[in-house]
């Protein structure tokens, strides 16, 4: 099933968790970078061919796919001796927003509502990103995955979150491009999730199973209005 629905009823809604890659940035750099990128250089510090390193790099990325270590440059710059860090930086001119993502964030803070950045990207993944873009000026809040121990995927982080956040997770709104973070999110009990169906612009909508889903965030603000005085967003302790 390919859910699409209508915008949520903002009038139900405080605080707003927004995933950054692929549901605000565009997918399109994380994935050149780690599919092209890294094996070229993997491949030129090894003297390998790019075919080469991509068979010795599979079985480390499997090993790690959905845990903390998949998202943290400091585990990959040690597994494949490579400074990550210093090739994202050497490529962030590629590092770019997704249409309308800044032009719905800023539509969004002027209604009053908690507007709130919750990534598994690496804190220096995330200040790469930010000193290039600006990211956290965006935002009421920012919340790394590293800083709170587990990935987003994993029912542990969402408490973990909630403990620092303090969100009213029945009057809070989520959108990811994840679908394993959108079910760990729906078992904590948000009410409101959407899926990003296409989080890298190079390529049409994919299909999405389970949620309700949106091409890119602006498509959210539809009905979008000031929250009610009577209502404060909760926010962080």
């Amino acid at each position: 099933m390919n859910s699409t629905a209508a915008a949520p009823d903002w009038s139900s809604i405080d605080t707003v968790l927004l995933d950054m890659d692929g549901t605000l940035l565009d997918l399109g750099f994380d994935i050149h970078f780690w599919q092209v990128w890294v094996p070229r250089q993997y491949a030129a510090s090894r003297r390998l061919s790019i075919a080469e390193a991509r068979q010795l790099m599979k079985p480390i990325f499997e090993a790690t796919h959905g845990t903390l270590d998949w998202y943290c440059i400091d585990y990959w710059s040690r597994a494949l001796s490579l400074d990550i860090a210093a090739l994202k930086r050497a490529a962030r001119h590629q590092i770019a927003w997704l249409p309308r993502a800044r032009e719905f964030l800023a539509g969004l803070r002027a209604t009053g509502r908690r507007v709130v950045l919750v990534t598994n990207a690496h804190p220096e993944t995330l200040a790469i990103k930010d000193a290039h873009l600006g990211v956290r000026r965006e935002f009421h809040a920012v919340y790394s995955s590293h800083d709170l121990g587990e990935a987003k995927e994993s029912a542990a982080f969402w408490p973990r979150l909630a403990a620092q956040e303090r969100f009213d997770a029945s009057r809070t709104l989520c959108v990811d491009d994840s679908l394993p973070v959108l079910r760990a999110a729906r078992a904590h009990g948000i009410a409101w999730l959407f899926a990003i169906r296409r989080p890298d612009s190079r390529f049409p909508s994919r299909v999405v199973e389970d949620f309700p889903g949106v091409d890119s965030v602006h498509e959210l603000a539809q009905g979008l209005a000031p929250r009610s005085p009577e209502r404060q967003p909760a926010g962080g302790a």
